[in-house]
């Protein structure tokens, strides 16, 4: 079972509720996409899955007929009631806002999938929240804006590459998987949405040279038109960028993951 068109409205006429725009609601009305998702999730009967903005409870559906176990997570109090009846004991439902979600309680232990369509204006944040804070999480699969996923998934010299792209780069792999037409949303947003794998990767980088990446890169990329011998100077000399095999006149969309990691070890040593 999932929902169509007809149940949701049903759903939201007996409580009495509406789509809520503050918390981008975009219900999924197509059973078709949400059994993709869940397939592409490549969740199973051995899986522990967390969904973040579980909503009416579609996607929370597909993901119970693969026989995994479901925490739905769901921050509007007024869907809770509809999406606790509609789950039943099959899956378990915390009302929380995910800016606040106690992790290591929702999510003990490791091994863990996070699947979820995510609202567009937290979908950034809480993914590089997960990534960077919750190493329970090993891999997930989100719904999320085209634009933002294409961040999220951008390598070095792509157009939608920039410092979100290189932290996710940091800590996992990333990449488009497919491409979901906004007709399959109630209401119905003005673009499309990208679905995003990402698997965790522990690459052991030191703690410190994690924290001098994240400060380059929002120094240079909120400068991004500027040569990183510009954008960077004060941190990084021409120098030790030359003796790092990266051109002075570079810009920061042309640097890949290992060029940053080299800045960041080069602006805390001053060596390459």
């Amino acid at each position: 079972m999932t929902l169509s068109l007809a149940d949701v409205r049903r759903l939201l006429d007996e409580a009495e509720v509406g789509p809520k725009k503050s918390l981008g609601q975009n219900f999924v009305i197509d059973p078709n996409t949400v059994r993709r998702i869940a397939r592409l999730s490549r969740v199973g009967s051995e899986s522990r899955v967390i969904e973040i903005g579980a909503g009416l409870g579609s996607l929370t559906l597909a993901l119970i007929e693969t026989g995994a176990q479901v925490t739905a997570i769901e921050t509007d109090k007024a869907l809770i009631p509809i999406l606790t009846a509609l789950v039943g004991d099959d899956a378990r439902v915390i009302h929380a806002d995910v800016r606040y979600l106690r992790w290591d309680e929702a999510v003990p232990g490791h091994g863990w999938d996070l699947v979820a369509n995510l609202p567009y204006n937290i979908a950034t944040s809480v993914v590089l929240t997960v990534l960077d804070e919750v190493p329970s999480v090993s891999r997930m699969l989100v719904m999320v804006q085209q634009e933002a996923g294409e961040r999220l998934a951008a390598a070095a010299g792509d157009s939608a590459y920039g410092a979100v792209s290189v932290r996710v780069a940091l800590r996992a792999n990333a990449s488009i998987v497919g491409i979901v037409g906004s007709s399959v949303f109630y209401p119905r947003p003005r673009v499309s949405s990208a679905l995003v794998a990402i698997e965790r990767i522990d690459r052991n980088i030191e703690m410190e040279v994690e924290h001098e990446l994240i400060k380059l890169l929002r120094v240079s990329f909120n400068q991004r038109r500027k040569m990183l011998r510009k954008s960077l100077k004060g941190h990084v000399d021409k120098e030790a960028m030359e003796r790092a095999n990266i051109a002075p006149t570079s810009r920061p969309e042309e640097l890949d993951l290992l060029d940053w990691l080299a800045l960041a070890r080069i602006s805390i040593s001053g060596q390459p």
